[in-house]
């Protein structure tokens, strides 16, 4: 009897980890304010250092997404610069031509080809959740796509986009047009609490897919040194991560580097692990690293990794 309790404990503590509303502020689906800085704007704009221009129409179509630097990297395969059909939206669109992506995606610059395919793998699959962009995205994409854009953005080279600071209290802000967030124009500040808040640091050029135009990560003041604890020892609930990903962090073998990327983007990860929302091969190993952290635990882990150089 008592084993039978036990397991349906489990069974609903499991489903209720898996039922629960992902907190907003990591996971920007919904759109708050259609609106972005400069979006009403016509005729062609540019962005500092650019010769080229775009209008604001050209910078939102996700099948042919501005490339504002062209010689700063290889050709880019079509998949990436136009998308394919009707569904499969151009890469470049929201990981941007740098790789770099802007919060409410993910980076992908100079991480390995193979770790990019086994995600597109998982999201084809369902295995790894995202249903309003990458699962119906990566069923449509044809194998040698796929490969073609991993390789691409497996040879780009990482760089320093997102500052992180600690603060009690943030600009109040909203989640806008192309779901990033900006600073709300009626102004004011509203307590950080247990969040970690990503602003462009240059609002109107970031929504212009601005590849050079970081990023800075408000974050809950002391959490960077606690989640420098948990990193290098596992603050007494987890492993500390350089078993997987190397001393440096920077990636080991099957491992991915965790250095220098987006807090709010690492949180979600870790997150996404715990509910579920994030399965298959590779989450299984992560599964009994996150499963004692709570969300301070692992907005303290984004925020100090985060931190680091990229």
């Amino acid at each position: 009897m008592k084993k039978t309790i036990t397991l349906l404990a489990l069974a609903l503590f499991a489903h209720g980890v898996a039922a629960a509303e992902p907190p907003h502020w990591a996971y920007p689906v919904v759109v708050e304010k259609p609106i972005a800085p400069g979006a009403d704007e016509t005729g062609a704009v540019q962005i500092p250092g650019a010769s080229r221009s775009y209008t604001y129409a050209q910078i939102d179509d996700l099948m042919n997404p501005p490339d504002w630097f062209p010689d700063s990297h290889a050709p880019a395969p079509n998949v990436v610069k136009s998308g394919a059909g009707k569904t499969v939206l151009a890469c470049g669109a929201c990981h941007l031509m740098s790789g770099m992506g802007h919060p409410e995606s993910s980076p992908l610059a100079g991480l390995s080809a193979d770790y990019i395919l086994r995600q597109l793998a998982d999201f084809k699959s369902g295995a790894r959740k995202d249903p309003t962009r990458m699962n119906g995205i990566a069923k449509d994409l044809t194998d040698e796509d796929a490969k073609q854009a991993a390789a691409w953005f497996a040879a780009l080279k990482p760089i320093a986009w997102t500052k992180v600071v600690e603060a009690d209290s943030v600009p109040k802000s909203f989640i806008g047009k192309g779901r990033m967030r900006f600073v709300s124009p009626e102004g004011g500040n509203e307590a950080i609490g247990s969040r970690i808040i990503e602003l462009p640091q240059d609002p109107l050029n970031a929504a212009r897919r601005d590849p050079r135009s970081g990023f800075t990560a408000f974050v809950p003041t002391g959490s960077i040194a606690t989640g420098e604890k948990f990193v290098k020892s596992g603050g007494g609930k987890t492993m500390p991560c350089n078993v997987c990903h190397g001393l440096n962090l920077k990636g080991l073998g099957d491992a991915p580097s965790i250095s220098g990327l987006s807090p709010l983007y690492l949180f979600r990860q870790l997150h996404s692990v715990l509910t579920g929302a994030r399965s298959g091969a590779s989450a299984a190993l992560m599964q009994p690293v996150v499963a004692k952290l709570n969300e301070d635990d692992m907005i303290a882990i984004a925020a100090y990794l985060g931190s680091l150089a990229p």
